[in-house]
Formats: C-alpha cells, sequence, structure tokens
C-alpha cells in the first residue's frame, strides 16, 4: 500500500481504503478490466483534498468539473487527458459516449486512478452519463481491457446516493463505496489544536468536526483558551465579513432536491428548537404531520439530518441535525440575523449565549457522549455495543416517563432477552450525583420487567460540569457505576 502523504492529516481508514481499490492486492492482480468506485460526503469536508493526494501520490489523472453545457465539459475533459496522457484524440468529442470509450483505449499500461470530481455537475446537463459509463465497464464495453480505477466523486448526497440505489444503471458496478465524514469529536479537537475538553466541547457544538472551516473559513483563527471562546464566535461565525457567516445558508442552497427553503428552514429550527418528533416538528412549522414527510426524507437523503429511532418504543423516532453550523444557525444566527447583519454580534451573543447552552451544547453533548459509548472498549459496558441511541422508559406507576440520553444494547441474540449493556443520562451544565442514578435504576427495573436482560446493566452518568463526591466514591467501588467525564470522554 501507499503510504498516506504528511499533509493529510487523519484519514487513515479512508486513505487504506482508496489505496486498496486503485493498487489492490495479489488477488486483485489477476483481475482485469477497469472497476469503478464512488466517494461522497458533504461539502467541506476534504474529499478534493483527500483525492488529490491520491491522484498525486499513485500517479493518477484528477478531473474537477464544473457547471457547464455539455460541449464545455467535454473539452475541458479532454484537454485534461490531453494533459495526462500527453496523447491528443484524434477527433473532437461529440458527445460522453466518446469521452468515456476514448478514456478507457487511451490509458492501458498501469492500473491508475482516474478521479472526476463534482460528478452530479455533469450529470445535470447529461443525465445519461451514469448509463454510458455502465455500459462501458460491462463485458462488451471499452473498459474491459483497461487497467483505469475511474472514481466518481460528489457533495451532492442525494444524487450520489442514488447512483447505486435501486434501479440505477451503476447498481452493483462499483467495488467502493466511501462516505467521507467530519472528524469525530477526538479527531476534530487535535485537528483545531485545542487541548481543553471543555472548550473542545463548545467549538464542535459550533463548527463540529469539518476540516474546511479550520483555515479556509476563519483563516486559522482559533479561541485560545476558554476565556476566549465568546469572542471568538463574534469574530468568526457572527462576523458578516467572514465566509462562515453564510456558510449554513449556503449548505441548504446547494441541495438541488430542495426548492423551497422556507419550509426546509422551518423545519430545521423546529428541530434546533428541540421538537424533534414528527408531531412536535409539525406543530413547529404550522403542517400537518404528512405535510412535512417529504422535506423530511429530502433533508435525510441530503445527509443534513438524521432519523434516531427511540430504542425502547417500537415506531417512534426522533431528528437530529447532523452539521452542527446548521443547529447553530437556526438556534442563535436566524432569529437575529437583521442584528448579526449590521454587525452587532457582541449584543446579539450576549442575549442569546443562554439559549446557546440549553439548545445547542445540551443536546450536542448528549450525541457526543451516544458516539463514545459506540466506540468503546468491550471491557467499558461488559460487552460489544453493537446499538446505542436513546429512548424513553415509561414509569406508569409514578405517571411519568424516564428519559434515557445514552442507552447501550448488546447484538440481539435468538431466543434471548435483548441485552441492556447501559443506561446513561447526561448533563452538561449540571453537577451530577446520587439521584441520577436512582433515576436510571428505576428505569433499569421497569425494562427488566418489560422483558430485557438488565442483570449486569452499567448505570452511567456523563457530566460536563463533574460529579458530587459521593458519587465518585459510589462509582469507585461498584463497576455498574460508571461516571464519565470530560477528560475520560476526550481521552
Amino acid at each position: 500500500m501507499t503510504g498516506k502523504p504528511d499533509h493529510v492529516f487523519d484519514r487513515a481508514r479512508e486513505w487504506q481504503g482508496l489505496t486498496r481499490f486503485v493498487l489492490g492486492g495479489a488477488a486483485s492482480a489477476q483481475q482485469t478490466g477497469a472497476t469503478l468506485g464512488v466517494v461522497s460526503g458533504r461539502r467541506r469536508q476534504g474529499k478534493s483534498f483527500l483525492l488529490q493526494a491520491l491522484a498525486e501520490t499513485t500517479g493518477g489523472m484528477y478531473f474537477a468539473a464544473t457547471e457547464a453545457t455539455e460541449a464545455e465539459s467535454l473539452r475541458l475533459f479532454n484537454d485534461s487527458l490531453t494533459r495526462y496522457t500527453h496523447q491528443v484524440a484524434d477527433f473532437p468529442f461529440r458527445d460522453w459516449n466518446d469521452a468515456i470509450s476514448y478514456m478507457f483505449r487511451v490509458i492501458r499500461d498501469q492500473r491508475v486512478p482516474v478521479i472526476i470530481d463534482e460528478f452530479p455537475f455533469l450529470t445535470r446537463a447529461s443525465p445519461a452519463l451514469p448509463s454510458i459509463i455502465q455500459r462501458e465497464l460491462g463485458p462488451g464495453g471499452s473498459g474491459r481491457e483497461s487497467p483505469v480505477r475511474l472514481v466518481l466523486c460528489g457533495s451532492a448526497m442525494s444524487v450520489m446516493g442514488n447512483l447505486l440505489a435501486g434501479q440505477a444503471p451503476l447498481r452493483g458496478r462499483a467495488g467502493l463505496e466511501l462516505v467521507i465524514h467530519p472528524f469525530r469529536y477526538r479527531e476534530a479537537s487535535r485537528f483545531w489544536g485545542i487541548a481543553d475538553p471543555r472548550l473542545a466541547v463548545l467549538v464542535h457544538a459550533v463548527i463540529g468536526g469539518t476540516p474546511a472551516y479550520r483555515y479556509e473559513f476563519t483563516q486559522g483563527d482559533r479561541p485560545v483558551d476558554a476565556a476566549d471562546f465568546d469572542s471568538w464566535v463574534c469574530r468568526t461565525v457572527l462576523n458578516p465579513q467572514t465566509p462562515l457567516f453564510r456558510e449554513a445558508r449556503y449548505l441548504l442552497a446547494e441541495e438541488s432536491e430542495i426548492r423551497d427553503p422556507a419550509i426546509y428552514h422551518s423545519v430545521l429550527a423546529a428541530i434546533a428548537s428541540g421538537n424533534a418528533t414528527n408531531g412536535g416538528i409539525a406543530n413547529y412549522v404550522g403542517r400537518k404531520s404528512d405535510q412535512i414527510t417529504h422535506p423530511l426524507n429530502v433533508l435525510e437523503d441530503c445527509a443534513l439530518i438524521t432519523r434516531e429511532p427511540d430504542l425502547f418504543r417500537s415506531g417512534r423516532a426522533r431528528y437530529r441535525i447532523v452539521e452542527p453550523l446548521i443547529t447553530f444557525y437556526e438556534a442563535i444566527m436566524r432569529r437575529r440575523w437583521p442584528e448579526l447583519e449590521i454587525h452587532r454580534a457582541e449584543s446579539v451573543w450576549e442575549s442569546m449565549r443562554p439559549t446557546f447552552l440549553a439548545q445547542v451544547v445540551g443536546p450536542h453533548f448528549e450525541a457526543l457522549c451516544r458516539d463514545f459509548a459506540l466506540h468503546a472498549d468491550e471491557s467499558l459496558y461488559g460487552g460489544f455495543p453493537a446499538e446505542v441511541g436513546s429512548g424513553v422508559v415509561a414509569d406508569p406507576e409514578n405517571r411519568t416517563q424516564i428519559e434515557i440520553d445514552v442507552a447501550v444494547l448488546a447484538p440481539q441474540e435468538s431466543g434471548r432477552p435483548r441485552r441492556v449493556l447501559s443506561l446513561g443520562e447526561t448533563k452538561w451544565g449540571e453537577v451530577m450525583g446520587a439521584h441520577h442514578v436512582q433515576r436510571l435504576a428505576r428505569a433499569r427495573d421497569l425494562l427488566r420487567g418489560k422483558g430485557y436482560d438488565t442483570g449486569d446493566t452499567v448505570l452511567a452518568c456523563y457530566s460536563g460540569s463533574g460529579f458530587t463526591d459521593e458519587l465518585r466514591t459510589v462509582a469507585q467501588h461498584d463497576p455498574r457505576i460508571l461516571v464519565v467525564d470530560l477528560d475520560r470522554l476526550y481521552g
């Protein structure tokens, strides 16, 4: 395998997948014919940066499509092929039939990637392009004797997702399906050079793990310490002179499937305000539940929101915004947009900071704790965390419900009750004590009555503000009580 360049931060698993696809191993060396790979991910995640590094390292060709007519795109693609192969085509490309077949014929000497970035720009002007590629990759196509590793990349998630779905022409043709995700919270703190875990959570709650926001959108500006965080927010994301200021709006506008931004912004605002169920969202936006089904599906296809099922109530689910910057925009910026545009960031932030802590940081901290649990070692909860989420446990006797912020379930085993590895509660701004454990113990007992295996369930408290001495002492002596502070979350 080709070593990952030093200038590519993290992405070791993604790099391994790409180089394995391009160079292969002993088994794939016997395979003949071109193969297809599809790389996708939301904008600003570093896909182009990664693929350019791949092309440079493996001697491949990188072509970045633009929004253009088919004729212009064909000329640009021809120019790129000419520069790469040092061979001039004997004829101008009339359409993509000519271009794709010529590409496979002219590159025959070695196994190299040919990367077509921003592929959705091409399909918008040339809808037949996926079918053409499918034909040329087939038994009678020009790719049957070509070593090319064709990589199609794009940021329009709905378009890229449909390339290999259902009855799509390219379904079953891809040897690589790679989604480039934002950095996870620990990697993001290292990327930003933030050692203080409390500051890392606050920054991540604003801009998440999107690599481009570190340098391109903030010019390398980062909070020096926790005391500098408020000032950093005002001089970057709330500053109309920075590209980060309008980024959340552009993220929505760039999705081709979103044609009526108003309803989508209202749906996102509902979720950012804590109305995360279908009924709650519909009530917030003033529509019937069936009228918001389509916007929710589109936002999910665009990877801007995700639907998270209630682990203890079948058929129930909550929606969560995937991109923290959109949550920040909907909860903080959109409500005070006119004031922000005239450079009143400091006064807006002073009044909205409590909202930020309650509606943005609190739920975001919950999501980070679930991420922590999902990637935890088996020894932490006494088993492999097969499913991690949240849920609600009904308490009929007390006529109430117990919300579980971090529920960890073991794999389902046939003929046996589902094992609950852990039940957890999160508090960002509250010191947690014994009464939090008592609530979790009550939920554990109720789940046992519903048929779950809770014999070894770990009761976990996750806090951004610490724990009482009593709770810490209990946790030291009882392996079924777990406390996770910020140092452990980031450790």
